[in-house]
């Protein structure tokens, strides 16, 4: 690598990485929470730090949510007992977890000599890697715990004695058993497997003499087991809805009904690739570019067939799910930065690309803050219409109510119980309390209401999708 050829251009990147750090703690801090995903992951940590049960997740008070494993609520939940509720709390381990993966790479041998600068300047230039610092998701934690297992592999492969990486190979495991199920032993064990039988009796081998399996197993097991044997013994049924429904019917089948918490979201096949291609400009295209100019010798050096095979099996596993979302590519951005790392000569153009989609947010982001109010309305969030009616302070005690949907970004800001009503018969009852309530309408959802409960409600507030209402008290 010619270090020299973009000597000069240092002080530019180093000064770019701080800032978009700053720039996304800002962000983190000052963009609500948006429906549903996020929103919902959010809630969901609320609730557990709200009834401190921290093994059985709740969908909503006393509903188990059986999707996802927990690691990413606890860490939102402890990030709540140390900075109250709210958007930044919530979306802090995201953004730390992002400073850690930065952090572990310059642990790899084969890049000590690299700029550490330069490579968080590629990740975070990196459209769904920077949108992941400040994003309540389990996706980051899965891309924390497949960096972990990869850089643990390679260093234990690497150093001829045994380090502490040959057990944090175990540890991350866990980790990624905690952070989204078995997907983290597909994601990890195939290109492992295939990078080590390319070379068999140098890395094959190698590889059985090198890792501690029976320790390793039983490191991993402390680490996740206990969670999983006491989440089926508190919440049966827990386990077959997981493994079975969300690892196999999930990729699979885009007709599957069983999901409990959403819907099965249908795309063509192969989308995947373009999601990598499109959240990952411009560095999945400069390595795509650079594969093409070393096609010829790109297996013959061990770590770049390595980086390769990790960067590239994760899409390739999604392939043909039509099942696949863009947030599928983040365990590839990480060897991708890597990979450009390794091949980076100056060229000053795939630098101007770089910073294109930083820009673009910057400037967003400037000229949307002096529209503030009117963006309001805009934003796929009800924290404004909770906040405009003091729903969780001055107004905490007086009851809310959704009707037919749910809104988990209203339920995480109004901070408190909330009721749903599907019925206008239930509308009614509640009404014939004649006590103050606020009711949360979505738009689409109004004309649902019979005329007599329509008649006794009153708007307070709005947004494009809904309306907050109190009642009409004789």
């Amino acid at each position: 690598m010619n270090f020299n050829k973009y000597k000069n251009s240092n002080s530019f990147i180093n000064a770019l990485v701080l800032f978009l750090i700053l720039f996304r703690l800002i962000l983190n801090w000052k963009i609500p929470l948006f429906d549903k995903t996020e929103a919902r992951y959010a809630e969901i940590a609320r609730l557990m730090y709200e009834s401190n049960q921290w093994i059985v997740m709740q969908y909503d008070y006393g509903i188990p949510f059986w999707a996802k494993p927990p690691l990413s609520s606890w860490l939102s939940a402890i990030s709540f007992n140390l900075l109250g509720i709210n958007e930044f709390a919530a979306r802090l381990p995201s953004f730390i977890i992002g400073i850690v993966i930065i952090i572990l790479l310059t642990k790899i041998k084969e890049i000590k000599k690299v700029n550490v600068f330069f490579i968080a300047f590629v990740l975070l230039t990196i459209p769904e890697f920077l949108l992941h610092m400040g994003v309540t998701s389990t996706d980051s934690t899965l891309m924390l715990s497949t960096t972990l297992v990869m850089i643990s592999f390679w260093n234990s492969m690497i150093y001829h004695k045994k380090t502490i990486w040959n057990y944090l190979f175990f540890v991350g495991i866990g980790l990624g058993l905690l952070a989204k199920g078995p997907l983290i032993i597909v994601l990890t064990s195939v290109p492992i497997f295939i990078w080590s039988v390319l070379d068999f009796k140098n890395r094959f081998i190698y590889l059985w003499k090198k890792i501690p399996w029976i320790t390793g197993i039983l490191i991993t097991i402390l680490v996740a087991g206990p969670w999983y044997y006491f989440m089926e013994k508190e919440s049966p049924g827990f386990f077959n809805y997981f493994i079975v429904g969300e690892h196999f019917h999930r990729f699979t089948d885009s007709e599957w009904h069983g999901d409990k918490y959403g819907f099965a979201k249908s795309q063509p096949i192969g989308m995947i690739w373009l999601f990598l291609i499109g959240f990952g400009f411009p560095w999945v295209p400069y390595v795509l570019y650079k594969m093409w100019k070393k096609k010829s010798v790109l297996f013959k050096d061990k770590w770049v067939a390595f980086l390769i095979l990790w960067a590239f099996w994760t899409p390739l596993f999604f392939t043909f799910s039509s099942n696949a979302i863009h947030t599928y590519i983040l365990p590839s951005l990480v060897p991708i930065g890597l990979l450009v790392s390794n091949w980076w000569i100056y060229n000053k153009k795939w630098l101007i690309a770089s910073i294109v989609f930083p820009i673009i947010i910057v400037f967003a982001f400037i000229i949307l803050s002096f529209k503030s109010s009117s963006l309001n309305y805009y934003l796929n969030t009800d924290k404004y219409l909770i906040e405009s009616q003091e729903v969780a302070t001055t107004n905490k005690d007086i009851p809310i109510y959704y009707w037919m949907s749910k809104s988990y970004s209203g339920k995480f800001y109004a901070n408190k119980e909330t009721g749903y009503i599907y019925y206008n018969t239930t509308m009614d009852s509640i009404l014939s309390l004649n006590k103050k309530s606020y009711f949360l309408i979505k738009k689409e959802y109004h004309v649902q209401l019979n005329e007599e409960n329509t008649k006794r409600l009153i708007p307070l507030d709005s947004n494009y999708r809904s309306v907050i209402f109190t009642n009409i008290i004789p």
